[in-house]
């Protein structure tokens, strides 16, 4: 059995693609997922199943949204490893006195190359700061997300990438959650 953590992309923000949770679990569980667990309203499900592809995995829940609900709903699925790396190797940790209210981590649904900051062009965002980690951008805003346009839109147009931004807060509760599985 394998356990593996979908991100969901725009549910439940300003009154748009409305999900409630407990509807997700039953709508997962119905497919054939176990041990759903679902983290907060913005669209974070731990299942586990047998399939251990997590594009497949995502697949499927992508097709029982819309099936079911009627949404379409972008979805990146990670690991464990991938939230661990989020630890290990954000660089603005590291610096002194950081404020991790301005931490985000964008989850990206292929891996990047080093290259790839430059398509960005993440200096016309300055005070803002980005850094590329395989499939994860490390995101430091300057003076918060609601007050940039280095967002998740930004990001998949440049990229040509599906991509879904979380919180530090979230990052590290999802990892601790992954962790009591």
């Amino acid at each position: 059995m394998t356990t593996h953590l979908a991100l969901l992309r725009g549910i439940n923000v300003s009154g748009h693609n409305m999900i409630k949770m407990e509807a997700l679990k039953t709508t997962l569980e119905a497919i054939g997922f176990q041990n759903v667990v679902t983290y907060i309203q913005s669209g974070n499900v731990f299942v586990d199943t047998e399939e251990e592809n997590a594009s497949k995995v995502g697949f499927q829940i992508k097709q029982e949204i819309f099936k079911v609900f009627g949404h379409e709903v972008p979805i990146v699925v990670i690991s464990s490893a991938d939230l661990e790396a989020c630890l290990k190797n954000n660089p603005f940790l590291k610096e002194k006195d950081i404020d991790i209210k301005k931490l985000y981590v964008a989850f990206i649904s292929t891996a990047l190359q080093s290259t790839s900051i430059n398509d960005l062009k993440i200096s016309q965002f300055k005070p803002d700061e980005a850094s590329i980690d395989g499939s994860r951008i490390f995101i430091k805003y300057a003076v918060g997300a609601g007050k940039t346009r280095f967002d998740q839109k930004y990001i998949e147009k440049k990229l040509n990438v599906t991509a879904t931004i979380r919180n530090w807060n979230t990052v590290t509760q999802l990892l601790k959650m992954y962790q009591e599985r």
